[in-house]
């Protein structure tokens, strides 16, 4: 913990990985859709009718999107292109925020049993000269930050 007085910077949002358990992708550009969501349930109890009681329902976890440059590597595709063809493949990951040495970690997410639920590939015109993006969505069953 900060003592009083001592400046504390908030982490940058540029310098981060994702890791994939067996896929080595190149840099991804943009990471997004780190959350979760509780229900809430509301009920009444006999004898209370003026209040209503907010509890907890079941917890839901947004999707993760991922996107990047378009290289020669087709691992995210041939995960996404097993799930096409009927073959679910799960995996494990994290998304790791690192100083600004590029030399510490400085926070981590790991989310469990992930499969890619969407691509998009790039979006092409001759008119300009910007880097062809890749999106991958990955729907899974837990986040937690480490």
């Amino acid at each position: 913990m900060a003592q009083t007085g001592q400046r504390v910077d908030p982490f940058r949002n540029f310098n981060f990985l994702v890791e994939i358990e067996g896929i080595a992708q190149a840099s991804f550009t943009e990471c997004s859709g780190l959350g979760s969501t509780t229900e809430i349930v509301e009920t009444r109890e006999g004898g209370d009718n003026t209040t209503v009681r907010k509890l907890p329902g079941k917890t839901s976890f947004t999707d993760l999107t991922l996107k990047w440059g378009l290289t020669g590597s087709t691992e995210l595709w041939s995960w996404r292109q097993q799930v096409v063809e009927g073959n679910v493949t799960r995996k494990n990951g994290s998304i790791v925020v690192f100083d600004l040495s590029n030399h510490s970690e400085v926070a981590r997410w790991n989310f469990v049993s992930a499969w890619p639920a969407k691509w998009e590939g790039p979006t092409f015109s001759a008119k300009g000269n910007d880097i062809a993006i890749d999106t991958l969505v990955l729907a899974h069953e837990g986040l937690t930050r480490a």
